[in-house]
């Protein structure tokens, strides 16, 4: 079982996310809605895995990946975008970003790039 923190503004997706993972085994511990909480909340839970949305409001989801990266090198992120920002998403990949999955997804896409992850 591995402890997730889940970042995306939108309410329903991070419901969507969790609802993908959670039957899996895993537990959610925690939620943030931009890019500054999801830093200072990885910070205090230190998660197994981080699914990290790119566009929110305040701080990005790379601006604050790249930030945990920083903070702890080992940390596995999974980029959780919509279509048409697969610039940001090479960007993503570069600074250590380990999967991205594309929105609308189906479940299992999801839980594929989680295990692979957290492999």
């Amino acid at each position: 079982m591995a402890t997730i923190l889940i970042v995306d503004d939108a309410k329903f997706m991070r419901t969507l996310v969790k609802d993908a993972l959670v039957p899996r085994g895993h537990e959610v511990i925690g939620e943030a809605e931009n890019g500054n909480q999801a830093v200072e909340m990885y910070r205090k839970l230190k998660p197994d895995l981080v699914t990290m949305d790119i566009t929110m409001r305040e701080k990005d989801g790379i601006q604050a990946a790249e930030e945990i990266l920083t903070f702890d090198p080992s940390a596995r992120i999974i980029m959780v975008t919509a279509l048409g920002q697969e610039n940001l998403l090479t960007r993503a990949i570069k600074i250590g970003v380990r999967d991205f999955v594309v929105k609308p997804f189906p479940p299992e896409r999801l839980q594929k790039a989680a295990d692979k992850a957290l492999s």
